[in-house]
């Protein structure tokens, strides 16, 4: 493949000047950003069946959790890609489709390792080897110059932490009786700490990372912890709301830290909330039911072809399934996004 290195460059190079603003995106976490990581996993954490991605391109599920574009997917083509970056762990991701990044998000994975051991799926520090040995096929690609450049100028989104509260820290005892949840923060944000100066390392300059969602407002949430109330759970929203200031500090450290380094955070509480607290004005119908099933506590799995009651019009909801929006929900937070992530493709 190295001879073939200069000729793959110089067509990516002028494919990248008809519209794409930065050469490539790298996508890391949780089932928000997954594309279908999970797929031949043994776990039952996926989302490659009906009725996922009924509203995607040609109505086929593809491992996303929406019934169809994901915000990462809306983010993309704002930036100019005519293609998604593939999931790292599919058949797509080989020669020229690597030029453009790659995915390496899992399902109910987490800054928390224990939280993918959990669930058998691909940790962040698995994720991070496997964008180790993704950079070693970019340099046989494009040699290694190229490679570096289009690392540091692509654009690097990690999107964790709900999983490890909602599917780890709030129904495991053990974990629950050891921690509150403000140690349990810090213990996320260390790794976190981690893994920014391992991407940076390895010749990651520019970097999104998502806040922690309104995880009291999700539909399973609710139905787990709200003792028979249809209201946000409170005490789960404050738990977000203190982890993610945390995180913008320790984000200040790093930048702080790391010379060369250009870290955003990227908030995706508030804009969710707003759905959420003024659907109407928004064009939302509902919010405390998500589309698929009962609404109620579906997902994975429990959301399923023969899932009784799933509505025929999800763009009237808020949620997809019980944890995750509808594309409708995601085109407004991709906007939301993609703005307050603006100075990342800035020169």
């Amino acid at each position: 493949m190295k001879f073939l290195a200069p000729f793959i460059s110089l067509t990516f190079l002028l494919f990248e000047a008809k519209g794409q603003i930065v050469p490539a995106l790298f996508i890391f976490g949780d089932s928000i950003v997954d594309v279908g990581n999970n797929n031949d996993l043994v776990t039952l954490i996926k989302a490659n069946f009906p009725p996922y991605g009924r509203d995607f391109v040609d109505h086929e599920p593809t491992g996303r959790f929406s019934n169809g574009k994901l915000a990462l997917d809306i983010i993309a083509e704002k930036l100019g890609f005519t293609n998604h970056q593939p999931a790292y762990m599919s058949d797509k991701a080989n020669g020229e489709m690597l030029l453009i990044g790659a995915n390496f998000a899992s399902a109910a994975s987490g800054y928390y390792n224990a939280t993918a051991i959990l669930y058998n799926t691909i940790s962040l520090s698995q994720q991070l080897e496997n964008y180790r040995e993704y950079k070693n096929k970019l340099v046989d690609i494009t040699g290694k110059s190229n490679a570096s450049s289009r690392i540091s100028r692509g654009i690097h989104l990690i999107s964790a932490g709900s999983s490890d509260f909602l599917q780890n820290y709030y129904i495991n005892p053990l974990l629950f009786a050891t921690n509150t949840p403000d140690t349990f923060s810090d213990i996320l944000l260390n790794s976190y700490d981690h893994f920014i100066q391992n991407l940076y390392e390895l010749g990651a300059r520019r970097i999104g990372v998502a806040t922690l969602p309104p995880l009291g407002c999700l539909p399973a949430a609710i139905t787990a912890f709200g003792h028979g109330n249809n209201h946000c759970v409170a005490r789960l929203n404050n738990n977000a709301i203190s982890f993610n200031n945390k995180l913008r500090h320790r984000s200040q450290r790093l930048t702080r830290r790391l010379s060369k380094l250009k870290l955003v955070v990227l908030d995706i509480y508030n804009p969710l909330y707003t759905l959420i607290t003024e659907p109407a004005e928004n064009g939302f119908a509902e919010v405390r039911r998500a589309c698929c099933g009962t609404g109620l506590l579906e997902t994975s799995i429990l959301c399923n072809q023969h899932s009784i009651g799933t509505c025929s019009n999800a763009s009237q909801y808020v949620f997809w399934d019980s944890f995750h929006p509808t594309e409708a929900a995601n085109q407004i937070l991709a906007d939301k996004l993609f703005k307050s992530g603006s100075s990342l493709i800035q020169p």
